[in-house]
């Protein structure tokens, strides 16, 4: 067991820091304002190389985990909004990558990123309004019409789903069958039938675009059915027939890999809090001293960081675990997800009230992470159904 950084480590970590603090942090602000999607900045993170393919493959290739939490951390210590526009795209590759052929990968991976001189994103839509946590609910239907797939159905809260080049849609093929009845299917922005619905007004990371996605009568070739037609013919079959095809749904499978890369997002804002309120705290005076030297406040700090540590050791070991091909035994993913989650808010509001008066208007970056805050008990996976999750897996030991 070591717990040291390797030296390529400590070259990305920095990389990442340099340019969050370069590009991100100055504008951080403006698009929480505004609400733009951050083009300009999503092309100078593929103009650096932040945003592309290789980092993600960088990260499959070490065998310690850390790639992208390190260089995750970073980028949302800058802006969460502006880091879900960077690594929104994630969450589409890695339901591509795990399900998809090697056909579809090389295919559609690429369009998903673009260049970088013209980048482009990718969106994994599953949420309905009637459908969220519940994905056996979901009521996008596909239907097969000769050679071609037509999916009919309104998605919601789905991260660049305005702004995507590629989407990946989990549709219900068989309604009878529950989850097991459905299949993703990967459509180009400008297939027939596909576009954006209501871009969504959000308490916080406004530079992530949220958007409703609306298909009628959206048509797309056979082949775009994820895994393939045999893969998911014998899935129907096994269903039908009454064996078991995995606990979870392609969707669930998904989101439980990428959790540990949303807990590392909420570390990066619960530590960027830290940082600020310890920095306030040795500056700001009080009854004669720096308000750090008072108890009430020295107790909070402390608290504070012991807090964030928790949660990163919690996210390298879920980062380990899962580049070494060992079972989260215990639900590690969903552990990481739920502490970090939870302890972001919590420490945000902790740095607002230290702030005091300060902490509560615009001159101050914290009210901004404490909004920003509060998504990480909510998408992917909410607070309760982590704890849900985890608790059926000690169960089921």
């Amino acid at each position: 067991m070591d717990f040291s950084l390797s030296e390529h480590h400590l070259e990305l970590q920095k990389w990442a820091h340099e340019f969050a603090e370069r590009e991100i942090r100055p504008v951080a602000a403006q698009y929480d304002e505004s609400e733009e999607f951050p083009w300009p900045v999503l092309c100078k993170a593929a103009e650096a190389g932040l945003y592309s393919i290789d980092i993600y493959l960088q990260h499959q290739q070490d065998e310690t985990g850390l790639t992208l939490p390190l260089i995750m951390e970073e980028i949302f210590w800058g802006c969460a909004g502006i880091g879900l526009a960077i690594f929104g795209t994630g969450l589409s590759l890695a339901a591509l990558a795990g399900a998809g052929t090697p056909e579809q990968l090389m295919t559609w991976a690429p369009k998903m990123f673009g260049t970088a001189e013209e980048p482009a994103v990718g969106a994994y839509a599953v949420t309905e309004p009637q459908a969220g946590s519940d994905v056996s609910s979901l009521r996008t239907r596909a239907v097969r019409d000769g050679d071609d797939w037509v999916l009919n159905g309104t998605k919601v809260f789905i991260t660049n789903g305005g702004v995507a080049s590629v989407y990946l849609i989990v549709a219900t093929v068989d309604p009878s069958l529950g989850h097991r009845g459905q299949a993703t299917f990967i459509v180009d922005r400008n297939d027939p039938g596909i576009r954006p619905g209501k871009k969504e007004h959000k308490l916080g990371i406004r530079a992530s675009d949220t958007s409703e996605v609306i298909l009628e009568d959206c048509r797309i070739p056979g082949d775009r059915l994820l895994g393939g037609e045999e893969k998911f013919n014998k899935k129907l079959e096994r269903a039908r027939s009454g064996q078991s095809t995995g606990r979870s749904s392609g969707a669930l499978a998904t989101f439980e890999r990428t959790r540990p890369f949303v807990a590392v997002q909420a570390i990066g804002i619960a530590r960027a809090a830290v940082e600020f309120a310890i920095d306030y705290a040795r500056q700001r005076e009080a009854f004669g001293k720096p308000i750090g030297q008072h108890q009430s406040v020295g107790n909070l700090l402390a608290d504070m960081a012991t807090e964030v540590e928790c949660c990163r050791l919690l996210v390298r070991k879920a980062g380990w675990l899962a580049a070494t091909g060992r079972t989260f035994e215990q639900a590690e993913g969903s552990m990481s997800k739920l502490k970090a989650g939870e302890t972001a808010v919590r420490v945000t509001e902790q740095a607002v009230q230290i702030l005091g008066g300060y902490g509560y208007i615009r001159d101050y970056p914290v009210e901004k992470w404490y909004r920003d805050s509060k998504i990480y008990t909510i998408f992917e996976g909410t607070s309760e159904m982590q704890r849900r999750v985890i608790a059926r897996t000690l169960l089921e030991a």
